[in-house]
């Protein structure tokens, strides 16, 4: 889809769209030979997942950080979206009850409760605490300051590059010698470029691997299916699990 189209089906602007892909929040899946932005069904997945985040009032810098971070977990941010979501439902629900009282009583109904927003405020900032309040993110977000999305691209397929040779061995056992060796070159290359990657987080990191979802497409993308699958076994094994 061309961003003219992109734009009518979502509602975004398209100087919106451009100014996404200038940051490297959303970038297109290709160009035209006259160097027009297309999108495809992955972009659109994409934008759809900041568009949700933007329903949480995040900035869109920490949307663009929280998306790049490896640990990123799309079931997560769905269920949180989802959550605060129908908080605001139930908010419109009571001032659209509350209104139709007034219009039945015809007079001022002394009740100010539907107005109370802190439910929701309080939702939203232990959403935005969960992917920001940690030291990972944090030293992610020191260490990214300043990438170029070429840059960030760059590190993103070094990565995948880790899961395409584990690919290669997906057949094989998880605690041999190759694939604890590559477990230890994926935890030292999250460490130098994204954040220090403890024994804990590595383990966090490969249930997530094997979740399902954006994750675990991505890397059976990069080395064949089974090997988000695989990978999760082998960190449990480096990790002593």
């Amino acid at each position: 889809m061309t961003v003219h189209e992109v734009s009518r089906l979502t509602g975004v602007s398209i100087r919106a769209l451009q100014y996404y892909d200038r940051i490297g929040l959303l970038e297109p899946s290709g160009r035209t030979e006259a160097g027009y932005r297309l999108y495809d069904g992955a972009a659109l997945e994409t934008l759809q997942q900041i568009l949700l985040f933007r329903e949480l009032e995040f900035p869109l810098k920490d949307i663009r950080a929280i998306m790049r971070d490896p640990s990123f977990s799309r079931e997560k941010a769905l269920d949180q979206q989802i959550g605060l979501l129908e908080l605001r439902r139930e908010h419109l629900e009571s001032l659209i009850a509350l209104a139709r009282r007034i219009r039945e009583t015809g007079g001022t109904v002394m009740d100010f409760s539907a107005f109370d927003t802190r439910k929701i405020d309080e939702y939203a900032e232990r959403a935005r605490a969960s992917w920001g309040g940690t030291a990972e993110y944090r030293e992610y977000e020191r260490k990214s300051a300043g990438r170029t999305a070429e840059e960030e691209a760059g590190l993103a397929a070094g990565l995948m590059d880790i899961f395409a040779r584990m690919g290669a061995l997906r057949q094989g056992d998880p605690a041999s010698a190759e694939a604890q060796a590559l477990i230890r070159t994926l935890r030292d290359y999250i460490t130098e470029h994204y954040y220090a990657c403890s024994d804990r987080v590595l383990a966090g990191l490969g249930q997530m691997y094997a979740a399902g979802g954006e994750m675990t497409d991505n890397i059976d993308r990069a080395g064949g299916e089974g090997t988000a699958a695989f990978a999760a076994a082998a960190i449990r094994v480096f990790c002593g699990g």
